[in-house]
């Protein structure tokens, strides 16, 4: 997975009136926890665009006084006018301890039952896995190549070294589903194979 380097310094004051003077001075306030002690400290908003406003799930490596800390990004609260970032949460995670992460889904191959006239439907865009972070990929490629027209692929269907996948086993990653030209084409397909059996 990739990863996303973040430089940080320590705050030294807390509350309300703290955290808006903070953000006035284009900043924002976070919290890294997961570790021996919550670390609260800021970072300069126009440094977390590239993070936050991407599809892309990326493994945080955050500096802070000099210490180097592995981290996931695990909430934003963001204003809800401005969609400016207002509170960053940040888990620190360790080579030994796995976690729980969303990870972008990639589907690969053009479907069969795509090449019959049906429609493609990416229903889930994110899986929640649990791995070490070591083992984390940036996407998790299904191939969909022998997928037929009206059929799906379970979150029970997929399996991925290394990762355990947390959703539930019978909700639809993705799906063929027929179209109203597909239904045409399967409606003359057997038109056809009726009036050639009564020829026969």
């Amino acid at each position: 997975m990739k990863t996303f380097e973040l430089n940080g310094s320590p705050r030294a004051d807390f509350g309300k009136k703290a955290s808006k003077n903070i953000r006035k001075s284009g900043n924002v306030p976070c919290v890294l926890y997961g570790g021996e002690e919550n670390l609260h400290f800021q970072v300069k908003k126009e440094e977390l665009r590239a993070l936050l406003f991407t599809p892309e799930v990326y493994l945080v490596k955050l500096t802070i006084a000099d210490k180097v800390y592995m981290s996931i990004l695990q909430d934003v609260q963001f204003h809800p006018v401005s969609d400016d970032p207002l509170h960053l949460d940040f888990l620190q995670i360790f080579e030994d301890k796995p976690i729980v992460i969303e990870v972008p889904v990639k589907l690969n191959g053009l479907a069969a039952g795509v090449k019959s006239g049906g429609k493609l439907s990416l229903d889930m865009r994110k899986l929640k896995v649990k791995a070490l972070y070591k083992n984390l990929p940036d996407n998790l490629d299904i191939d969909i190549t022998n997928l037929e027209l009206g059929k799906t692929v379970q979150v029970g269907d997929l399996r991925f070294d290394n990762m355990e996948l947390m959703n539930t086993k019978n909700a639809v990653v993705c799906a063929v589903k027929l179209t109203r030209v597909a239904r045409g084409i399967a409606a003359a397909t057997a038109a056809t194979g009726s009036t050639e059996s009564q020829a026969e």
